[in-house]
């Protein structure tokens, strides 16, 4: 049988960990099986630490400030080759959170003030005490030293683009029509409106955890201390790591919190969907251009194009990441009764949702740093479609009470536009206060742009 060559970007199953590994290596730390194990090492000494420093606990007495340096450093310094050492013992036991506890014990068999309370390793805990402390590490740790960096990068991009073309007038489109005018950097305020919010959402979810034994009811743990408060202490514990303590669950943490991390950051993701379309169109109607990469070819026959490939790129990553957290959010909060391990292969997967995230929002930075406006274009389209006016006209026409004032400027334009000189004549008829009629015989489609620039430029 031949052998599989080592793992290369040519040979990787996933385009994540091949073609684009470079652009989410970030995430590695945090979801890669090494990030997993070295979160389960860091919770299990951290409660060995927790234990000892409990005075009511005589049974553990307190470690010495070199042995405490010593546990900390192991945490701290915990590399790939110590996971390799806990996968090979793995490989025995069938059991990734045992076989880490049986290399803990091993890595410090040559202390004895470690040795002495060895048996307080992984104490009273169920492998999910472990595993979704770690999990709620993991998915803090990528998100707010990975994910939400990267959206903010995307989020000023937009907002620098919303002041830049604040005043720069722009012809809306409804229902693909021609509509009121707005500029082109409104268009991008609304966009940074939606994010700020929606960034807001992701970074407000308190991630959990729970530490409450094999079904949540401190069996074990009240087994050897019948009259310690394991609640309170427990609690302390997790509150320690900078997570949310839940104190009402099954096996596992039910995963509810996690899915309002996920559903979350699929609501972003949506909203870029919209946007890369949006960006994609004005593209399209030569709104923007886009600055030609050197070397760059954007057709294996057509030599003139500038493909919006980043903006394509992004859509269909964003697409992937909310396939796979909407089966999250639909998945994880179900369990049979106290434990079943279905959760337990797909939470394997976060680092895939996080990877086509992060891999979309840098293709969509990447993207809008391309972009350069169009005036010349955006002033054309804006200058031939004086139809837009009939908008305001109308509207002044009702102020003053002259009758039927749309039905008048609908048989007037719709469906087949018309010129400046006709819509001109139009107002030279009306019977409204003279101030009024030259108020309108100055407005341009360029200029009917309401409160357009200030929103932008506040944004």
């Amino acid at each position: 049988m031949p052998s599989t060559p080592p793992p290369s970007p040519l040979t990787a199953l996933s385009p994540l960990d091949g073609r684009y590994q470079t652009r989410v290596s970030r995430l590695r730390t945090h979801f890669s099986e090494h990030g997993l194990i070295k979160n389960r090492v860091k919770v299990e000494i951290a409660w060995l630490l927790a234990l000892a420093a409990e005075a009511e606990l005589g049974e553990i007495p307190p470690f010495s400030a070199a042995a405490i340096t010593e546990l900390e450093t192991v945490a701290a310094a915990f590399n790939e080759e110590d996971s390799t050492a806990v996968k090979t013992i793995e490989a025995r036991t069938n059991h990734d959170v045992k076989a880490m506890e049986y290399w803990l014990r091993t890595r410090f068999a040559h202390n004895t003030e470690i040795t002495r309370v060895a048996e307080f390793i992984h104490f009273a805990c169920t492998s999910e005490d472990i595993n979704n402390t770690a999990h709620a590490l993991m998915l803090q740790g990528a998100r707010d030293e990975v994910l939400l960096p990267a959206l903010d990068a995307v989020i000023n991009r937009l907002r620098n683009a919303a002041h830049l073309h604040a005043a720069l007038p722009m012809l809306a489109h409804t229902h693909g029509q021609p509509a009121s005018p707005t500029t082109l950097g409104k268009e991008m305020a609304n966009i940074v409106a939606r994010l700020v919010r929606a960034r807001k959402q992701i970074a407000a979810v308190t991630l959990v955890a729970k530490f409450n034994g094999a079904v949540g009811n401190y069996n074990a743990h009240l087994s050897a201390w019948p009259e310690f408060d394991w609640e309170t202490f427990n609690r302390r514990f997790i509150e320690s790591l900078g997570l949310e303590f839940n104190p009402y669950t099954i096996q596992i943490e039910p995963h509810d919190v996690m899915i309002e991390l996920f559903d979350a950051i699929a609501r972003t993701n949506t909203i870029l969907i919209d946007a890369c379309r949006d960006l994609w169109m004005y593209i399209s109607l030569g709104y923007f251009i886009q600055k030609p990469k050197e070397g760059e070819v954007g057709s294996s026959t057509m030599p003139h194009k500038v493909n919006p490939i980043d903006f394509e790129n992004a859509e269909g990553n964003l697409g992937l990441a909310n396939a796979v957290l909407r089966h999250f959010s639909e998945k994880l909060p179900i369990s049979r009764m106290q434990r079943d391990l279905t959760d337990s292969t797909v939470l394997r997967n976060m680092g895939v949702a996080f990877g086509h995230t992060v891999l979309a929002l840098e293709s969509l930075g990447n993207g809008l740093g391309k972009l350069v406006a169009n005036p010349q274009r955006l002033a054309a389209d804006l200058d031939n479609c004086w139809e837009v006016l009939a908008e305001p006209v109308q509207t002044v026409m009702r102020r003053f009470g002259i009758e039927n004032p749309y039905d008048t400027l609908k048989a007037l334009t719709r469906g087949k536009g018309i010129t400046r000189e006709a819509l001109h004549s139009f107002i030279a008829t009306l019977e409204i206060p003279q101030r009024e009629r030259d108020r309108l015989l100055a407005m341009t489609p360029a200029s009917y742009i309401g409160k357009a620039a200030e929103l932008a430029g506040r944004i």
